[in-house]
This record gives C-alpha cells, sequence and structure tokens, in this order.
C-alpha cells in the first residue's frame, strides 16, 4: 500500500468529445504537483455515462497525455494497486459503499417527486426552485412500503450534516457554506446505480488521493463530497476528506469561460498546427501560475522544481493565443538544431513534399535548411511552409496568389530580368555570390530600395512573401531550380502566363 504521508492526486476527466486545453491545465497542475512532492500521478477515466462516453475520445485522452510527456503512475495501460481505473469498471465497489452507507443510516430512500417538492415550497411561501427539501429525511417503514405499492421508485440521498461546513483551499484560503444551504442530495438511482456524486469521492476515498486540484466550477460541490468522505470515513472507508485546491477558470473573449465549443479550445489543434508540448505546457502553466514575476519561458523540469500550489491565483486566467504562440516560438528556439529538423519532417510530410522517413538526399537538404527557418518559426507547420519550396519539383512547385499578385507585376519583369542577368554570369554559385550579384544588379544597378529589389526575386523562388533568407535558400535549392523558377516568374509578369 501507499505511505499514507505520501501526495497522491488524480486526473479523472470524462471520456466525451475532444480534450480540452482547460482540462489538460488541470492535468498539469495536478502532475507538477506530484512530481514536486514525489508523490503518485493516478490517472482514471470516468465512464459511466455510456450515452456520451466515446473509445475514441478515451484514445484521445492517452493520445494527449502520452504527446505532452505527462506521465501516469497509475491508471490504464499501467496498472497499479488501487485498480480498475475505469469507473465502468468498478460497479462492485460502487454498490458495497452504498450499502454501508444505507445500512448505517447515512444515506436514506427518497420518494418525493419534484412536482411535490415544489408545491411543498408553493404552501410555505418559498421560492419554488429553492430544490429538494429535505422531506423524506425520516419516512417510516410504512411510508416507504406505501410509495413502493405506488409504483414509485426512490432515490437515495445523503443525510448532510446540520453545520457549517468549513474547508481550506490551497488556493482561496478558509471556504465555509453555512449550515442548511446544502440540501440532501442524490448518490443512487433506485435500483442501486450510482451518480457522479457518489463515484467520483468514492474513487478519491478508495484510492488514498490526498489533495484535489480542480477546477473553481466545481467550488459549490466541495461541501458535498466533504460529508461524504465523513459518513465514508464512519463506515470504514478512507480516512476523510483531501485536501482541495480550485484552480481559477480559463477564458476566452469577453471573460467568458472557455468552452469545448470554442476552436481554440481543443488541444490537438495545437498539435496539429505544430505547438511543441514543451512550448504548450510552458503556456498553460501561466494559467494561473508563474514561475518568476520577470519569466515566462521554463522547461518542465523548472516547472516542477518551482511548482507550489498555494501560489496559483485565484483570478480567471484568459486564453491569449498571441502570448502562447510567443513562447511556443521561444521553445522553438531552444531546440538542438537536428531536434528541431527531426520535430519538422512529420510537417512537410503533411505538406506532401516527402513520405514517411526522408531520403539521404532528403535529411541532408533538411539538416541544412532547418538553421535557417528555426528562428523565423512561430510553429513547426510555418517552418514546413517555408522549406516546402526546397522539396518540390518544378511540377509541383506553385507561386501564392497573393504574393504574385503583389510582387510578379508587370513592374517585377525588368527586376528579374536583370537578376537572371547577373546571376546567369556566376561561377560560384553560393549564398556570398548571389548576393552581391543580387545588390549588383538589383540596388546598384536599377537604383532600387532592397524591398523593392528581392520581392519579387523571392517569390518567384520561394512562391512565397515569407521564406528562409533568400540568397542560402537560392544556394540550397541550386542554380538550375533557382534560374528555371526566375524565369517562370519573368514570363509571369510579361504576361506569358
Amino acid at each position: 500500500m501507499s505511505s499514507p504521508s505520501q501526495v497522491r492526486v488524480r486526473f479523472c476527466p470524462s471520456p466525451t468529445g475532444t480534450p480540452h486545453v482547460g482540462l489538460i491545465r488541470t492535468a498539469l497542475f495536478n502532475w507538477a504537483h506530484a512530481r514536486h512532492h514525489g508523490g503518485a500521478f493516478v490517472f482514471r477515466i470516468e465512464d459511466t455515462d455510456a450515452a456520451r462516453d466515446s473509445v475514441e475520445s478515451y484514445n484521445a485522452l492517452l493520445d494527449a497525455l502520452r504527446w505532452l510527456g505527462l506521465d501516469w503512475d497509475e491508471g490504464p495501460e499501467v496498472g497499479g494497486e488501487h485498480g480498475p481505473y475505469r469507473q465502468s469498471e468498478r460497479h462492485d465497489l460502487y454498490r458495497d459503499a452504498l450499502g454501508r452507507l444505507t445500512q448505517a443510516g447515512e444515506v436514506y430512500e427518497s420518494y418525493s417527486s419534484a412536482e411535490e417538492i415544489e408545491a411543498r415550497h408553493r404552501a410555505a411561501g418559498r421560492d419554488p426552485k429553492l430544490g429538494y427539501d429535505n422531506a423524506d429525511r425520516d419516512l417510516t417503514e410504512e411510508q416507504k412500503a406505501a410509495f413502493r405499492a405506488e409504483g414509485r421508485k426512490p432515490v437515495y440521498r445523503l443525510r448532510m450534516p446540520d453545520r457549517d461546513i468549513t474547508f481550506s483551499d490551497l488556493i482561496r484560503g478558509d471556504v465555509t457554506f453555512k449550515a442548511g444551504t446544502v440540501p440532501d442530495f442524490v448518490l443512487a438511482r433506485g435500483d442501486g446505480s450510482p451518480l457522479y456524486p457518489l463515484t467520483n469521492p468514492l474513487d478519491d476515498a478508495l484510492m488514498g488521493i490526498t489533495h484535489v486540484l480542480r477546477g473553481e466550477d466545481l467550488l459549490s460541490s466541495t461541501p458535498r463530497q466533504i460529508a461524504l468522505f465523513e459518513a465514508f470515513q464512519r463506515v470504514g472507508i478512507g480516512n476523510g476528506a483531501p485536501t482541495y485546491a480550485h484552480l481559477p477558470l480559463v477564458t476566452g473573449e469577453g471573460a467568458r469561460k472557455l468552452s469545448k465549443r470554442d476552436p481554440e479550445s481543443n488541444l490537438f489543434h495545437y498539435r496539429d498546427r505544430g505547438f511543441l508540448p514543451e512550448g504548450l505546457l510552458n503556456y498553460l502553466a501561466l494559467l494561473g501560475w508563474s514561475i518568476a514575476e520577470d519569466r515566462d519561458v521554463f522547461s518542465l523540469d523548472q516547472m516542477v522544481a518551482a511548482f507550489d500550489v498555494s501560489r496559483v491565483s485565484s483570478n480567471a486566467a484568459r486564453f491569449d493565443l498571441k502570448k502562447a504562440e510567443a513562447i511556443n516560438s521561444a521553445h522553438m528556439r531552444l531546440l538542438a538544431v537536428d531536434d528541431f529538423a527531426a520535430r519538422v519532417v512529420p510537417y512537410l510530410e503533411a505538406e506532401g513534399v516527402i513520405s514517411g522517413t526522408p531520403t539521404a538526399a532528403q535529411a541532408e537538404l533538411l539538416a541544412a535548411a532547418a538553421p535557417l527557418v528555426q528562428e523565423r518559426s512561430v510553429v513547426l507547420s510555418d517552418a514546413a511552409r517555408m522549406l516546402r519550396f526546397l522539396f518540390v519539383d518544378e511540377d509541383g512547385f506553385t507561386v501564392d496568389d497573393d504574393a504574385a499578385a503583389k510582387n510578379l507585376g508587370a513592374d517585377a519583369a525588368p527586376v528579374l530580368d536583370a537578376a537572371l542577368t547577373g546571376l546567369n554570369a556566376l561561377d560560384d554559385w553560393s549564398a556570398t555570390a548571389i548576393e552581391e550579384s543580387l545588390k549588383t544588379s538589383l540596388v546598384d544597378g536599377l537604383g532600387l530600395k532592397p524591398r523593392k529589389a528581392f520581392g519579387p526575386v523571392r517569390v518567384a523562388v520561394s512562391g512565397r512573401t515569407v521564406s528562409p533568407p533568400l540568397y542560402e535558400s537560392m544556394e540550397l535549392l541550386g542554380r538550375e531550380r533557382s534560374m528555371r523558377r526566375l524565369g517562370a516568374g519573368l514570363e509571369r509578369a510579361r504576361g506569358v502566363v
């Protein structure tokens, strides 16, 4: 068994939809808290909602944690002494706990319908939407039998304590819920099938979870959980309530909660664009926490060493895409060049310019070109788009329409003609020689400013207005392909194509 003093946290998503950046921020903070304290990070799946849960979503959760490098100590595919780690496989445990709670009088059968509860509130002059009024707490066996004879099915409710419930939140300090403000709540249906308010705390109790780091939208359910943990302990289950820390919400534009329907909430959107795992995790860490006032860029190891959940802000954290991109760009620049090049490969494959493992020639070209774009790239797909022109043959080469409209019009013809004339005379096809030739032909010879001089050349050669450095690009592209593309650009400018 695990040591009672060991920090044990859990990440317990439902397998519905696509992993959400707010959900992953919660996973990250739990993982960092466990790693900082040398504790255990437990990953379990809350999959009792058969109508909404899916195998695809389950696999997506595993895929997300693996991609991000958030390894788990117990859970699916890893195992552990507190399994199974899928709620759909734990029904016997839920039935046993419900039976023990009922037998001890902690839980009781409730037969009141929603209409009856509303009618009682109206009769007493109360707001009819107040919810359950605890009216069934003391039903006699005869009353229960009469309800059953009518064909009614009960629900099972926890008997809430008649006192204030106060707990110390690691982020928000002491929080108190006054006696009577939280009604007795439903744990299971009449057939004994458990609901989330029972399964989630029971799994925490049985798995020895010591700290629960979760979103502040769940704060209102905390007094119910604490009361249930106390009831569990009285019937011999667990060691009481864990320590709570309610994390600030992640919001989108207009300070509204970032929902699953928001495109920017989809974790895999960032992977598809080419965010680095370490860059995205760095940014998600900043949604409520900071390593230092004057420092935004740090590694996962540095986060683990410094992480203190009590320093997490209680204020909502707005997801800022520009800031996320800036953080990712900084991590791109920190990569070793060969690592950067290897990470670009899948995105070159997505561009359709390589297939699978690069050939020796492609690998050599990528190794030479990678340093030219590493400093200029925000995400890996940027790098792949900038490098694409180097890997395609002439049949596959295209020029961006907008770039062509702005740079390959009629006034570009003399520029490209002069460039071709000067470059054609070169014996040495090197970046240095290409630079000297183009500056002599275009800046000195035509009296053009660099932007006007080199824009048409860049677009004709690379197909884009943003590319790796021009002279180095042309050296890597080679004399033959560079001259052919400049010639095609000249024909386009003259209106031939």
